[in-house]
């Protein structure tokens, strides 16, 4: 009996020894490692209050400001410092709002853990600077209520809203990626260079630590200040953009659908770029009115967020005739001295696919000088068939290996968003398309790849590159659009690596005179310019779903050139239609900073012109297509569209009417 005993008192020391270690071990943990209770604590006491940052500036290449900072102003409340006694019909009509409005945002749901009565909560965002100086002269009155200040972009060039983005408030996607550095209102970079370079143009939020009392009222700062830090302001970006020339490229392409892209060849610096239609960046600065606007551009059928310039993936027309040459002549399948004749189109199976009315081609300058389709035809063909009729793929494949060395068919990896990476077919694509069990695919099948058609596909920006790498006679750097941090730090390295071409700089030469002869006495001569030389070629970009796009792509000066552009109008007719006015207007606007006497008819035609009726009806087009699809022909139409061979501009320019050939 007595031995039962001592083990149960055993058994109860035992208990009472693991319950007391555990209490201690508990204290231990709840004292010294688990800060929760402190800070539980310290958020009844201390009130953190955010101090935002201004973001960082944006200038364009000659040191214009083209995004600054204005303040805003949030009104905050603390719901257990409110006056129930205080004059709130006045405060009301401060505010331009309701009484019930009032009592609708100062209620919210205590039980969700969002909000506290001892903590400020944002009663009213966005007051106007009116709206806060009327405000502030009688602050005193309102107990609970206080101004945070933040700051909203603003735009004094309104232009660039595609270039340089906006701004947004967080949403928990955004929370939960930033890692801590973003909470619930804050503001984010969205689309642009706002996004693009989201981590330096943000800077960083300052606090403010304020002691409260047991009411939950200010009484003073917390540890005399010391625990307080300022907000860092972000780093100033100044981007290689020329702010007169953007918005000059912008007023050419109101009412079109399009865009513009220019470059610097010596660098790959981006001069402008210009998607259409666009609109005033000023219209979504961070105000009260940006609702409305926002739901009006996202319903907008011309989808003016739609960024052309790198997400538009475009069949690039006879421009790319230029790349067809190089190529050719690098693997010996086209005699730069060789002509062709061409009685008005090209014969293959019982079928013509049409060339433009022009007398026979003595060599590859004259070809590209009058853009001859039958001579391309041919010279593709070639390419392809190098290793033999029946066996095309290896001719494909390495064609396409030279089409990436230009960076067609991949990202650029441009300093900016949703780039698209476009489309060069090989023998795989074409493989898929045309399996070997229902009789396979050969030159002739893909012949259309040859004038810039089929299933080729390039972003405006890789036309403007491909531009800069002729210019350079046969490498490029990939385009970009910052230059430098004002407080520091270099762009990448991969921005300033010259990415060469495996083709003969000779060859190069051959091509930029072919350029230059196209304007002095082919397809685009209407747009050559006053005293300088201007290469280009003109494209006519067939659209199975309504009217031809207008292609044009060129560099300027020929020697030592310090601009190449592409411009793509959609629905636009011939390439010397609009898109090589446009493109000669921007090269001598950046040149000349001037538009010529003898040019300004130019110019009022297209600040004038009107294409938008057109494109809403390709679209209406294109849907009733949709419901009645049709099967893609294995050949091209025998309506390939070809350059004007005049170059001149139609007569009915300014309704937008196309001119049928004849």
């Amino acid at each position: 009996m007595a031995d039962i005993f001592r083990e149960r008192q055993r058994t109860i020391q035992i208990v009472i020894l693991a319950c007391a270690v555990a209490i201690v071990a508990k204290a231990f943990q709840i004292q010294l490692l688990d800060d929760s209770l402190r800070r539980r604590a310290d958020a009844t006491t201390i009130h953190k209050m955010t101090a935002y940052p201004p973001r960082g500036l944006i200038f364009d290449r000659n040191d214009s400001l083209i995004v600054n900072n204005n303040a805003m102003y949030d009104l905050m409340v603390t719901y257990n410092q409110v006056d129930p006694g205080m004059d709130t019909l006045k405060l009301c009509r401060l505010l331009d709002i309701t009484q019930a409005e009032f009592k609708e945002f100062l209620k919210k749901d205590w039980r969700s853990g969002k909000f506290s009565r001892s903590v400020p909560f944002v009663f009213m965002k966005k007051l106007s600077t009116v709206t806060y100086a009327r405000l502030q002269e009688c602050m005193y009155e309102f107990p609970g209520f206080f101004v945070q200040v933040r700051n909203i972009r603003a735009y004094p060039y309104s232009a660039g809203a595609h270039v340089l983005g906006y701004i947004n408030e967080v949403d928990p996607r955004d929370i939960e990626k930033g890692g801590g550095v973003y909470a619930s209102g804050d503001y984010i970079g969205a689309g642009g260079l706002e996004s693009e370079h989201e981590a330096r143009l943000r800077g960083k939020k300052g606090y403010t630590f304020l002691l409260k009392d047991n009411l939950g009222r200010i009484v003073g700062s917390y540890n005399e200040g010391q625990s307080d830090t300022l907000p860092i302001s972000g780093d100033d970006l100044v981007s290689s953009i020329d702010a007169r020339l953007q918005k000059y490229g912008e007023a050419l392409l109101v009412n079109k659908t399009g865009s513009i892209v220019a470059i610097e060849p010596a660098t790959g610096e981006i001069l402008a770029m210009v998607s259409g239609p666009t609109y005033d960046p000023n219209d979504l600065t961070m105000t009260k009115d940006r609702g409305p606007v926002f739901s009006r551009l996202l319903t907008d059928p011309l989808k003016p967020f739609f960024d052309r310039t790198v997400m538009a993936k475009y069949p690039p027309g006879s421009i790319f005739k230029t790349v067809v040459s190089l190529i050719g002549l690098q693997e010996g399948t086209l005699n730069p001295n060789s002509g062709m004749g061409c009685s008005g189109g090209y014969f293959y199976a019982g079928r013509l696919y049409k060339c433009h009315g022009h007398s026979g081609v003595g060599n590859v300058v004259d070809a590209l000088a009058y853009s001859c389709n039958t001579y391309y035809f041919n010279k593709f063909r070639d390419i392809v068939d190098k290793s033999g009729f029946h066996t095309p793929h290896k001719g494909l494949d390495k064609f396409a290996a030279y089409c990436h060395e230009f960076g067609l068919g991949r990202r650029l990896g441009v300093d900016y968003p949703n780039e698209s990476a476009g489309n060069i077919p090989d023998s795989r694509y074409y493989d898929r398309i045309y399996p070997k069990k229902l009789g396979g695919w050969r030159s002739p099948t893909i012949m259309s790849v040859g004038i810039g058609q089929g299933e080729l596909q390039l972003t405006t920006v890789q036309m403007a590159n491909l531009a800069a790498c002729i210019a350079n006679r046969g490498y490029w750097y990939p385009p970009h659009i910052a230059k430098r941090f004002k407080t520091g730090g270099d762009i990448p390295k991969p921005f300033l690596e010259a990415q060469k071409i495996s083709i003969d700089k000779r060859y190069f030469e051959l091509v930029v005179e072919g350029m230059a002869e196209c304007v002095n006495r082919g397809t685009a001569r209407s747009c050559a310019i006053p005293d300088i030389q201007v290469c280009g070629k003109t494209g006519t970009s067939q659209n199975p779903q309504g009217d031809d796009h207008s292609v044009f792509f060129a560099f300027a000066p020929k020697d030592n050139p310090t601009i190449a552009i592409a411009v793509y109008v959609e629905n636009a007719g011939w390439g010397s239609s609009y898109a090589a006015p446009i493109a000669s207007l921007m090269i001598e606007k950046y040149l000349n900073d001037t538009i010529a006497t003898s040019r300004k008819y130019l110019e009022e035609r297209m600040y004038n012109s009107n294409l938008t009726d057109k494109y809403l009806e390709n679209i209406r087009r294109a849907a009733a297509r949709i419901e009645k699809p049709k099967p893609a022909p294995a050949l091209p139409s025998p309506d390939i569209p070809t350059d004007e061979p005049t170059g001149k501009i139609p007569a009915d320019l300014n309704t937008g009417t196309e001119r049928r050939r004849r």
